[in-house]
Formats: C-alpha cells, sequence, structure tokens
C-alpha cells in the first residue's frame, strides 16, 4: 500500500484530514505516514462516487481505494462519534457483499436513499449489521472493476433511534445536500432544531475522530505489510 485513494460524500467528513494538504483541482494531496495520499469529495450516491473517484485516480499508480465518512448506527452499541474500521460493505439494491482488505471491524450497508428509524432495524435484523451508509457500496464495486484495494473506514453521525428529518427530499439529482433548503424547512418545525444542532455537533465530532483512526489504521496497516 504505497499510493491510496480517499473518497468521501462531503467536505465535512474530509477536512479534518486534509487540512494541512495542499488543494489539486478537485482534489487534495498529502501523506499518511509514508502513504501517498489522494482525497476527494463529490456527493451522495454512486454518480458522485465515481466522481471523487476519476480525481483520485488521476495522479496513477493507485493501488487501493478508501471509502470514508458519516454513517448511521443500527446498533445500540455503536454510538457517535465512534470511528471504526468495516470488515464488509452490502449493497442493499443489489445483495452484492464486498470484504474489505483489512478484514476486520464492522458490516455496513450502502442503500441508495437515507435510512429512517423503521429502516435501521429492519436492516439491523436482515444483515446482523451495526452501520448504514449512501457510498461504499460503490466505491467497493469501482476498486474489484479496477483491481484495487478496498478499505472502508466510518464514523457514526446518528443512532438506531434517532428522529432526524426526511433529507431525501433535500438530494438533489447531483448527489448534494441542499442546506439553504433544508434550513428554510426546518425553520417552520422547531420539533427539528435540537435533533439538527445534536447531529450537527456529532458530525464534526465525527469527522475529527475518523481523521484520527484513520491516520493510525492506514500507518498500522503499512506496518503490518511490510
Amino acid at each position: 500500500m504505497n499510493r491510496i485513494g480517499i473518497v468521501a460524500a462531503f467536505p465535512g467528513e474530509l477536512k479534518p484530514l486534509v487540512r494541512h494538504w495542499r488543494r489539486h483541482d478537485h482534489s487534495f494531496r498529502g501523506h499518511i505516514g509514508s502513504i501517498e495520499v489522494a482525497a476527494a469529495c463529490s456527493g451522495m450516491g454512486a454518480a458522485a462516487v465515481a466522481r471523487a473517484v476519476e480525481h483520485v485516480l488521476a495522479p496513477g499508480n493507485v493501488d487501493t481505494l478508501v471509502s470514508i465518512g458519516w454513517a448511521g448506527s443500527l446498533s445500540c452499541g455503536l454510538s457517535a462519534p465512534e470511528a471504526v474500521a468495516v470488515r464488509e460493505v452490502i449493497d442493499d439494491a443489489t445483495g452484492e457483499h464486498f470484504p474489505t482488505a483489512s478484514g476486520e471491524g464492522q458490516r455496513l450497508i450502502t442503500l441508495h436513499h437515507v435510512a429512517d428509524q423503521k429502516e435501521k432495524r429492519q436492516l439491523a435484523e436482515k444483515y446482523q449489521a451495526t452501520l448504514v451508509d449512501m457510498e461504499a457500496a460503490a466505491v467497493a464495486r469501482i476498486a474489484r472493476e479496477r483491481r484495487l484495494a478496498f478499505l472502508c473506514f466510518k464514523a457514526v453521525t446518528d443512532g438506531p433511534n434517532d428522529k432526524l428529518p426526511d433529507f431525501n427530499r433535500f438530494i438533489g439529482q447531483d448527489g448534494q445536500l441542499h442546506v439553504p433548503s433544508l434550513a428554510r424547512w426546518a425553520a417552520l418545525r422547531p420539533g427539528h432544531w435540537g435533533p439538527l444542532r445534536r447531529l450537527g455537533k456529532n458530525s464534526n465530532l465525527a469527522a475529527q475522530e475518523l481523521a484520527r483512526f484513520i491516520s493510525h489504521a492506514l500507518t498500522g496497516l503499512q506496518g503490518a505489510a511490510q
């Protein structure tokens, strides 16, 4: 593992990790230990992931693709802002299973939409999984197609019983969350103010935890491979 590409959905997921890296077109370039890293984000969903992957593969000679970012917890034993490794990603739409190169950690389910409370319970029972996101399976599929190693690290922002707004209505076809529209909608619904504030706080803390976890995990994996 000499050069890796990291893919995230949102800038906030990457910010603590790439704070001191240099910006290059649509990606960030830097090092984790002696590992050369290119990182990019472009939104939620498979199409957005494909764009981000092209940005991180542009330098060439990438041998590992890494999916990182925020995820919802399906288990009361995994709470915000904990960061974890993922051992297997399952695409709920296709049933495909994607093991990671680390072989350790949690099982994650990728959906094409944001899961609500009821669906989180169903996913946990169906797959015996602990995490849900919207991007990891798309990154894993591209890694498999291009014969690259695949890793996945996620940080929890919300739990299985958290009642949050239906974010799906605010996600555009470009995979971006339209924050102004969400803010206008929430402004008229005081019942959502508290949960949204907690989600924002958890997201910031989770991104910081994720940056620390990734740096430690990748240097450890590289050392074990040498």
